[in-house]
Order: C-alpha cells, then structure tokens, then sequence
C-alpha cells in the first residue's frame, strides 16, 4: 500500500486560512445584504447574474450552472424572488420546454440599489487589505484553482472578459 501524501507545512499554513475564508466570509456577506437589501448572498447572486445576462434572461438549466446550484434549490430561490416581484419565470420562445428566469424591472432597480453596498463589503473585508500585486497574485492562484475544480468554467471567470467587468475598468460585484 503507497503512503499517504500530507500538506507541507507552507501547504497547511495556507489550507488553513483557505478553510477561514471559505467558512467566514459567505457570512459577512449574507449579513450585510441581508441587513441592507433584506437579500440573501444567493439571492443577491442570482439576481447579479441575471442583470449581468443578454436581455436579464437566462434558462433555469444555465442560471443554476452560473450560481452552483441544483434546479431544486435554484427554483425554490426564483420562486421566493418572483414572490417579491424582481424575476419572472416563463417557458422560452423557441423551446417551451425550456423555462426562463428574466429579472424584472424590480429586479432590476434592486440589484442597482443593493450593488453599491456589497461592493463596499467586499472591498472592506477582501481588497482593503491587498495592494496590486496581491490582487494580481489572488487572482492567478485563484485562477489556478478554478481550473483544477471546474474546468469548463461554469461561471465564466476564466475568460478575459466578463459581463461584471465594465468597460470603464471597473466591475460590479
């Protein structure tokens, strides 16, 4: 039997702050849009990838690829969204087989108005900290990573361009 491979020490160090992040700021997040936009992180999410989408749209298959979810959980999610008026479900045009997410007006104007604040969450709690090199650095381990556990790249992050990356160079989280 071959022995077991074990994290170095540098390895475990890092391993360590990864499970930190990872555990700790899905709650930093939740907590201030939760207590600013009465919006879960998901929702938030959700709604973030349909503003970002051609035509605020996208089939329920494609919409649960880009949040990481199961249908089950991203239909229960839609359907407390539609509830409040920001996302409408209807079959798709060409495919009534197919159902399609579209953010409202509502839907929207939330996402305009709840942006602001999650950006500057995630600015407090994330990027204040890191000069240039350092975002440079996360953002190539980070890319490293994303292609070891999801290679075909379900959120696109991966590519050069992105929908929440503007124009002006600045990006809406």
């Amino acid at each position: 039997m071959a022995e077991p491979r074990w994290l170095t020490a540098d390895q475990m160090r890092s391993w360590l702050r990864l499970q930190a992040v990872v555990e700790l700021l899905p709650g930093v997040l939740d907590q201030q849009l939760q207590r600013d936009a009465q919006l879960t992180h998901y929702e938030y999410l959700t709604l973030a990838m349909l503003s970002d989408a051609d035509d605020r749209s996208l089939p329920m298959s494609a919409l649960a690829r880009r949040t990481s979810a199961t249908l089950p959980r991203l239909s229960h999610v839609v359907r407390r969204l539609e509830e409040r008026g920001y996302v409408r479900r209807s079959p798709a045009p060409d495919d009534g087989r197919v159902t399609v997410a579209r953010l409202t007006d509502a839907g929207w104007e939330k996402v305009v108005a709840s942006a602001p604040g999650h950006a500057r969450n995630v600015l407090e709690h994330v990027y204040d900290r890191l000069d240039d090199q350092d975002v440079a650095d996360l953002t190539r381990v980070l890319g490293k990573i994303v292609q070891g556990i999801d290679p075909a790249d379900r959120f696109g992050v991966l590519a050069a361009e992105h929908p929440a990356i503007r124009s002006d160079g600045t990006g809406r989280c």
